[in-house]
């Protein structure tokens, strides 16, 4: 097989999986990638599986392998799965032993991230030599940390060389919704190109669309695309976890769809964030409690 056309069939496989269409990188047809690219394509596939939720078919496909690969995936599998402690004791020992490895670092780095050790997390991910899925972790990293200055920074660093990457397209378009004013309109630019081609369209891209929309005012559309989103996917933690954002935005009941989001994703950091600010809330509120003299 012409080695270009199989590095392009890879790269094709990478674009399915960040464009969030996971189920085309699950389908697509490997059986004519060499050797060399027949990993990488497994670990994207197997990837694909744990984002679908099924994470326990992952866990039973990669036991007893050897490659550092295949035991990084096994981690997030058991992230996933809700086996954090198992996951960061496979993640630590791979950040110490095979910590120049690419799949490795990215992996490793969000089971890392995930389980509150984020310092390891960007020591890790800062070994990458020109892995953009590392630049594009750490990015998202610095977001959480509110550190916006060196968000742009890593952004700013990688666009020089790495020019016309959905990656770094994608983590500009994530900085851009911090940064504000006509950033949203490039960042939505971006993210409605993914969600209206055929071929990109996805509940994810959707939902960053419709971020962006929120972010512009423009609550109709934003609704349009959340709706799309949910139609594909009803149980899409994200789309939920937005949804409930722009009815509260829009004044509207967010009951039902608060209690959806709990059903489907009882940790996702949307309500995890709810459950702590309403405990200091509470917390803050006893010192001001009315006090009755008999």
């Amino acid at each position: 097989m012409d080695p270009f056309s199989a590095e392009g069939e890879l790269l094709n496989i990478h674009n399915y999986f960040h464009q969030g269409q996971y189920q085309e990188v699950i389908d697509f047809d490997t059986s004519s990638l060499s050797p060399e690219n027949a990993l990488p394509a497994r670990i994207l596939s197997l990837r694909a599986q744990i984002a679908l939720g099924h994470a326990e078919e992952v866990i039973a496909d990669v036991q007893g392998e050897n490659e550092p690969e295949l035991i990084a995936v096994g981690a997030l599998a058991e992230l996933a799965a809700g086996n954090e402690a198992k996951a960061l004791k496979v993640a630590e020992t791979l950040a110490g032993e095979k910590g120049d490895n690419a799949v490795v670092q990215v992996l490793a780095g969000t089971v890392l991230q995930a389980a509150g050790k984020t310092e390891e997390a960007l020591a890790l991910l800062s070994q990458h030599q020109g892995n953009l899925e590392a630049v594009a972790l750490i990015v998202q990293i610095h977001l959480e940390q509110n550190r916006l200055d060196l968000a742009i920074k890593e952004v700013q660093a990688a666009r020089s060389w790495a020019q016309d990457s959905l990656l770094v397209n994608l983590a500009e378009s994530w900085v851009g919704l911090r940064v504000g004013g006509e950033k949203y309109q490039q960042a939505f630019y971006v993210f409605e190109e993914l969600a209206q081609a055929p071929s990109t369209s996805s509940t994810q891209s959707l939902v960053s669309q419709a971020i962006a929309e929120i972010h512009l005012g423009r609550l109709e559309e934003a609704e349009a695309a959340l709706q799309q989103a949910l139609t594909k996917d009803p149980k899409n933690a994200d789309s939920l976890a937005n949804s409930i954002v722009l009815n509260v935005i829009a004044g509207k009941d967010v009951n039902e769809l608060t209690s959806t989001l709990a059903s489907t994703a009882p940790e996702h950091p949307f309500l995890r964030d709810i459950q702590e600010k309403s405990a200091l809330f509470d917390k803050a509120a006893t010192k001001y409690s009315a006090k009755v003299s008999a």
